[in-house]
C-alpha cells in the first residue's frame, strides 16, 4: 500500500496524490470556479486547500454536487470508479486514466463529450489527477442515483428487446418480486444476496440473469431501467447514453409560432378573469378555515358555484391567490360575524387588480414557478386517507419548485412553436436529470405542463415566449432593476390588444369580440353581467344591473350615452326602454342618516312605502307627507326596500347619491409567511476570490518552518507573546501568529508586524493595507526560520 492509501483502501485526501494536493496545485481561478460549481465548500471558508479537500470529499457535499450531472456525466464517473475498484467493492490505490474511460465507454457517446465530463469532474473535484492518473475517494459513489453500478453493469450492454425477453423467462414469484421493487423502493434487503447464496433461490437467479445488481451481502437493488419497463414507461436504450433529442408530436397538427403565442395570450385572459372573479367572491363571502388550516371541500364548492368555475380549476386558481399573497388566512374587516378566521383577499389584492393585464399575468406565473406547493394533488388521498383540501400544510414541498423548472427547462430545448412528443420530453428529462428519475413521474411531468398550460407558459405543447422570457428571468439576479421587462414585455406581446367597443344585441346582451380596454371593461361591468368570458365575452343588461349602475351616481341619460359611443351596432329600443323605465323609477325614494330617514318627492309613492309591509320591518315612522326616518342602518333600510319592489337610492347629508357597492373583505399581508423559494444567492466572484486568498494565507502558514531556538514559541499569548511580536517588529521577521476570530474560528497566518500597541497588532496584507488583529485573540505567536 503506497503512503497516499489509507488502511481501508481509501485514498488519503492529504497523502502523496491526494486531493489537497491536487488543489493546492490549481490557480486561484481554478479554485474560484471549484466553489463557484460547490457553494456549499466555501461556507464557512476553508482553513487552507487541505481542508477544502476534505469537504470536497465528504459524502454529504459529493451527494450534493451530483444534482445537476447528466446521464453521461454518472456513467463517466461509474466507470471511473469501476476501474479503480477490486471486485470485492473495496478502494484501492491504483488509480485508472482518460483513455480507459474512453475505451470503456466507446460508442456509447461520442469521445470529446466523455473527455468533457471527465474534465467537469476534475473542475468539481469529484475526481482529481492527470489524463494518466485518475484518483476518486471513498465516498465518490455517493454523486451516483444509485447503489450499484447500473450504467456499467450486466444490462448495459443489452437491447430494451433483450431486456423484455430476460424478464419474460422469469418465474411468477420472480416477476412479483421485481414488480415490488419496482413500485416501492428499488433497493431489497434479504440473506439471498450473499455469493455464496443458493443459485437456485429466486435473488441469486435474479443476480445471475443481470435483472437485480448485488450492492452488498444483504443488498440488492433493481436496475432504473428494467423498473421502468415494470411501471410502464418508455425508458431509452440502455445502450446509448447520449442526449436524447426533442421530436414533435407524430402526426399532429402543426402550429406557428403566432399560434402557439395566440393560445397563450388566451389562457391568460381566462386565468385572470377566473382570479378576479375569485377575489370579488372572498371579498364577498370569506371562506371559513379549517381546524387543520386549508380551505374544506365545502367551502371550495361553495365557491366553485359562486364564481361558476370548475372546483378543480378552481382549487388551481385560490392556490395561485395564496401563493402571490393576492389571499391571505385570518380576521378580516370588516370581522364575520362568527368571528372566526377565514380565507379572504388581502390588501395588496386590489393594486394588482388595477394593473394592466400583462403585469397582473406576470404576477401570477412568477408566483407560479417560485410556488413550493403541488395543486394538482387536491383531492388525492393523504397520509390519513382523507382528501387533501386547497391550500393545506400536505401539498407543501419544496421541491416543486426544481421540479417545475426541470420540467421546463427541458421543453425550452425545442423549437419555438414546435409540439413537443411527451414520450421524447420525459426521456430527455431522464437523461438531464438520473439522480430525479423516479420523482419525476409521467404523471407528475402531464399536471406540471396542464398547470403551465393553463398559466400560458405552454400551448400546443410548446413553450411560449413568455414561459422561455421567465424561466432566463429566474436564473438571473431577482435584485436586478428591471429584471422582469423581458417577461412583461413578452406577456403584453401575446395578449391580444384591447378593443374599445362592444355590440348590443335587441335581447339585452352585450358581446365584446375581444379583451376590452381597462376603462370600458370596468364601465360596462357596472351596467351589465358578464355571463361567459374568454376571448370574446357576453354580458346581459337587466334592471338589476341598471340600477346598480345608477347608485353610483350615473343618469339614464349618461347610460345611454354610454352605449351609443362605444356600440358597433344601433342601440336597440328594448335597452332604452329598460334604462328609461328603471332610471325614472330610480331616487323617487332618497334613504339617508338619521338613524336612516326617507325622503320623497311624491307623496303617493311615500304612503305605498308606509302602507306595505316593509314599515314593521324597518319601524318607519312619518315625519311628513314626503318624509319618513327608521332606526335601521342605511344599508339595511335600501335592502329591504329593493326586496319590496322599490327603487331607493342613497343619499349623503348635502342630498348627493353616495356610491354604496360593497368594497368587500379585507385581510391583513402576514409578513412572516411565504418566503421566496427562488435559488439561495451563491457567492458572487469577487467573494470567492477572497476565500481563495485566504486559503493560501492558511497554506503559507502551515507550510512555514519554525526556528529553531526554543524562545521562538510563545503559546498562550499574553504578555510573553507581546514581547516576541515587538521583537520581531524591530529586527522585520515573519511569524506565525494563530488566531481566533469573533466567531470562534481558529486560524493560523504569517505576518512581519508593522505595528504592535492599543491591543492591536497591525500588519500589511497582500495588497499593501493595513490588516489589524486584537492582541487578546492572539493564541499564539511563533517565529519563523530564514525571514
Amino acid at each position: 500500500m503506497s503512503s497516499g492509501d489509507r488502511r481501508d483502501g481509501s485514498i488519503d485526501a492529504a497523502g502523496p496524490g491526494g486531493l489537497a494536493a491536487d488543489l493546492g496545485a490549481r490557480t486561484d481561478d481554478q479554485l474560484v470556479a471549484l466553489m463557484a460549481a460547490r457553494p456549499d465548500l466555501a461556507s464557512p471558508p476553508p482553513a487552507g486547500t487541505a481542508v477544502l479537500a476534505q469537504r470536497a470529499l465528504a459524502g454529504p457535499s459529493i451527494n450534493l454536487a451530483a444534482d445537476d450531472l447528466d446521464l453521461l456525466t454518472v456513467a463517466v464517473a461509474e466507470q471511473t470508479i469501476r476501474l479503480g475498484t477490486d471486485t470485492d467493492r473495496r478502494r484501492i490505490g491504483v488509480p485508472t486514466s482518460v483513455d480507459a474511460v474512453v475505451a470503456a465507454l466507446d460508442g456509447r457517446a461520442e469521445k470529446d463529450d466523455i473527455v468533457a465530463r471527465l474534465d467537469l469532474l476534475r473542475t468539481r473535484a469529484l475526481v482529481w489527477g492527470t489524463d494518466t492518473e485518475l484518483m476518486t475517494g471513498a465516498h465518490t459513489p455517493a454523486l451516483l442515483p444509485t447503489r450499484a453500478l447500473h450504467l456499467t453493469g450486466p444490462l448495459a450492454d443489452q437491447t430494451l428487446a433483450d431486456i423484455s425477453a430476460t424478464l419474460s423467462s422469469v418465474s411468477e414469484r420472480e416477476r412479483e418480486l421485481l414488480d415490488t421493487l419496482a413500485t416501492g423502493s428499488p433497493l431489497g434487503r434479504t440473506r439471498d444476496a450473499a455469493p455464496d447464496a443458493d443459485p437456485q433461490r429466486p435473488v441469486p437467479r435474479l443476480v445471475s440473469l443481470g435483472l437485480l445488481a448485488r450492492v452488498d451481502d444483504q443488498t440488492v437493488e433493481l436496475p432504473p431501467v428494467l423498473g421502468q419497463l415494470l411501471r410502464g414507461e418508455k425508458p431509452s436504450e440502455p445502450q446509448d447514453l447520449r442526449e436524447p433529442a426533442l421530436v414533435p408530436v407524430t402526426g399532429a397538427r402543426k402550429f406557428t409560432v403566432a399560434d402557439v403565442e395566440a393560445a397563450a395570450g388566451g389562457e391568460a385572459l381566462e386565468l385572470l378573469r377566473h382570479l378576479t372573479d375569485t377575489v370579488d367572491a372572498l371579498g364577498t363571502t370569506p371562506a371559513l378555515v379549517l381546524r387543520a388550516g386549508g380551505l374544506g371541500v365545502r367551502e371550495l364548492r361553495k365557491l366553485s358555484k359562486t364564481t361558476g368555475i370548475d372546483s378543480t380549476r378552481q382549487g388551481f386558481v385560490v392556490e395561485l391567490l395564496a401563493g402571490a399573497r393576492f389571499i391571505d388566512s385570518g380576521f378580516p374587516d370588516p370581522p364575520l360575524e362568527s368571528g372566526e378566521p377565514a380565507w379572504a383577499p388581502t390588501v395588496s389584492a386590489d393594486p394588482w387588480l388595477h394593473q394592466p393585464p400583462e403585469r397582473r399575468w406576470f404576477a401570477i406565473a412568477d408566483a407560479w414557478l417560485t410556488l413550493p406547493r403541488r395543486p394538482w394533488q387536491i383531492g388525492e388521498a393523504s397520509t390519513e386517507g382523507a382528501p387533501i383540501p386547497s391550500l393545506a400544510g400536505d401539498l407543501y414541498d419544496v421541491s416543486a419548485v426544481v421540479e417545475r423548472r426541470m420540467v421546463l427547462t427541458a421543453l425550452a430545448a425545442g423549437a419555438p412553436g414546435k409540439s413537443i412528443d411527451p414520450d421524447a420530453l420525459m426521456a430527455l428529462i431522464a437523461w438531464r436529470h438520473p439522480r430525479w428519475q423516479r420523482r419525476l413521474s409521467r404523471r407528475l411531468v402531464d399536471a406540471t405542463l396542464e398547470e403551465a398550460r393553463a398559466l400560458g407558459l405552454v400551448a400546443h405543447g410548446a413553450l411560449t415566449a413568455s414561459g422561455r422570457a421567465l424561466l432566463t428571468m429566474a436564473e438571473r439576479d431577482v435584485t436586478a432593476v428591471d429584471v422582469d421587462k423581458p417577461v412583461v414585455a413578452a406577456m403584453a406581446k401575446a395578449l391580444p390588444d384591447p378593443i374599445d367597443f362592444f355590440l348590443t344585441q335587441a335581447d339585452l346582451t352585450v358581446t365584446a369580440p375581444g379583451p376590452l380596454t381597462a376603462e370600458l371593461s370596468a364601465e360596462l361591468a357596472l351596467v351589465a353581467d358578464l355571463e361567459s368570458g374568454g376571448a370574446a365575452s357576453v354580458y346581459r343588461v337587466t334592471d338589476t344591473s341598471v340600477r346598480r349602475a345608477l347608485d353610483t351616481g350615473r343618469t339614464g341619460t349618461e347610460l345611454l350615452g354610454f352605449f351609443t359611443a362605444h356600440s358597433k351596432t344601433p342601440v336597440p329600443q328594448s335597452l332604452e326602454y329598460l334604462i328609461d323605465d328603471v332610471a325614472r323609477r330610480h331616487g323617487q325614494l332618497r334613504v339617508g342618516v338619521a338613524s336612516s330617514f326617507i325622503r320623497c318627492e311624491d307623496a303617493t309613492t311615500l304612503a305605498a312605502v308606509l302602507s306595505s309591509p316593509v314599515t314593521e320591518a324597518l319601524a318607519l315612522r312619518a315625519l311628513a307627507p314626503t318624509v319618513a326616518v327608521s332606526q335601521a342602518p342605511l344599508r339595511q333600510v335600501l335592502d329591504e326596500l329593493r326586496a319590496a319592489g322599490f327603487a331607493p337610492a342613497g343619499e349623503d347629508s348635502a342630498g348627493d347619491l353616495v356610491d354604496l357597492r360593497e368594497r368587500g373583505a379585507r385581510v391583513p399581508i402576514q409578513r412572516n409567511q411565504r418566503r421566496s423559494a427562488r435559488r439561495p444567492p451563491t457567492p458572487n466572484a469577487d467573494q470567492l476570490a477572497t476565500v481563495v486568498t485566504r486559503m493560501r494565507m492558511q497554506d503559507t502558514a502551515v507550510s512555514a518552518v519554525p526556528a529553531h531556538s526554543t524562545s521562538a514559541v510563545r503559546a498562550g499569548g499574553g504578555e510573553p507573546a507581546t514581547a516576541l511580536l515587538q521583537l520581531a517588529m524591530r529586527v522585520g521577521r515573519e511569524v506565525r501568529i494563530g488566531y481566533v476570530d469573533a466567531h470562534g474560528s481558529a486560524s493560523k497566518h504569517v505576518v512581519v508586524p508593522k505595528l504592535v500597541g492599543a491591543g492591536q497588532l497591525v500588519v500589511n496584507d497582500a495588497d499593501g493595507a493595513d490588516e489589524r488583529y486584537a492582541l487578546h485573540r492572539i493564541t499564539s505567536v511563533e517565529l519563523l526560520e530564514g525571514s
